[in-house]
């Protein structure tokens, strides 16, 4: 247990969550679910479970260091602040530099900050089949999500089923890697059985990934390893200032995950989603009898159908008429928008910022 590592990733802007996700507090650091707890707190919470709390790492921007040591309670020193965003190769990069700087002989489980796992028990049992697989194995293991339906907005695996690894339940060969496919090819993978969503959850042995950052992402490497003495130290700050600027930015998935040849899926179902869009927390919020989801405030609602609704705390929302919208009141923003249009938001952003300014942003 002491040699289980975590890194979160909440470096995140969900600018698909606007108007309540915002830069100054993106939407990892809301209770957009209506729980009462933070999506990084659900996150942090979670992985207590399956290693020591203070082998918990967190990644995110320099400007919202104190935002999750506040939400956390967690050592300043576990929170690494990126100067830049560089997606998450660097990321993972850095976090794992960071940790070799401590345990060689770590085996590290990567997440996002703020995905959804409903079930919770089944999660728990899953990572630890995964970081028992990957404390003993040359391999990069991902969490594949058994899919419901042809959703075109996720990336999906397909495992081997002719190559099931001995002594693991559920855990295979991988064959291809496919990004976001169109509404037929999604069909086609949800009927043959062989192919998951892609939940962007790692787990791996610390050798096993630096050798997969030297070999596929030399650059990367070597940017990072030319300062490895200085992780944990005073340095670290300034020299991680200096990569950063260096530094190209590229997914962990396209840099490694989709060239390496030993990658392995964990197949299994947690109740997972990623929380991406308005449209998927409706997916994932009560609903009443017409169909509308209240995540928060106090709405009088009169032939409204399948909406999902955000008022601002205070105000009262008289709503007639609508159907299939989503309506956010977020104090200087209101934003009332069809849920088949929601893909318009970034658009709506850029005109936004071109008129306003970024104080709305």
């Amino acid at each position: 247990m002491e040699n289980r590592y975590v890194i979160i990733m909440a470096g995140g802007v969900g600018s698909r969550f606007w108007p309540l996700s915002r830069r100054d507090k993106p939407k990892q650091f809301l209770d957009i679910l209506g729980q009462g707890e933070t999506l990084l707190q659900q996150t942090y919470r979670r992985f207590r479970t399956l290693c020591p709390e203070q082998n918990i790492f967190v990644v995110t921007s320099a400007d919202h260091k104190d935002l999750v040591v506040s939400q956390l309670g967690i050592d300043p020193s576990r929170v690494l602040g990126e100067p830049l965003r560089r997606n998450t190769a660097p990321c993972l990069a850095y976090g794992t530099f960071r940790i070799l700087s401590e345990n060689p002989d770590a085996v590290i489980a990567v997440t996002p900050a703020d995905h959804l796992i409903i079930k919770e028990a089944a999660f728990t049992e899953v990572l630890n089949s995964c970081f028992e697989f990957a404390a003993g194995n040359d391999a990069l293991v991902t969490l594949g999500i058994k899919p419901d339906r042809p959703e075109t907005g996720y990336g999906y695996i397909q495992a081997d089923r002719k190559k099931p690894v001995k002594g693991f339940r559920n855990i295979q060969k991988v064959k291809t890697f496919t990004e976001k496919p169109d509404v037929e090819l999604a069909r086609v993978f949800l009927e043959s059985g062989d192919f998951f969503w892609n939940a962007g959850i790692f787990v791996w042995n610390i050798k096993t990934i630096m050798q997969a950052f030297e070999k596929y992402l030399p650059d990367v490497y070597l940017a990072f390893n030319e300062g490895k003495e200085l992780f944990g130290s005073r340095q670290e700050k300034s020299f991680i200032a200096k990569t950063y600027a260096e530094c190209k930015s590229i997914s962990i998935d396209y840099g490694i995950m989709e060239k390496a040849g030993n990658v392995y899926v964990m197949c299994t179902d947690v109740g997972w989603s990623d929380l991406g869009t308005w449209g998927s927390l409706y997916e994932h919020s009560p609903v009443d009898k017409r169909g509308n989801a209240l995540v928060r405030g106090d709405v009088f609602s009169y032939d409204c159908k399948g909406n999902i609704l955000n008022i601002a705390p205070g105000k009262i929302a008289v709503l007639q008429g609508l159907k299939g919208y989503i309506v956010v009141d977020s104090d200087d923003v209101l934003l009332v928008v069809k849920k088949e249009e929601e893909q318009n938001i970034k658009h709506y952003l850029e005109d936004i910022r071109k008129a306003a300014g970024e104080k709305h942003l």
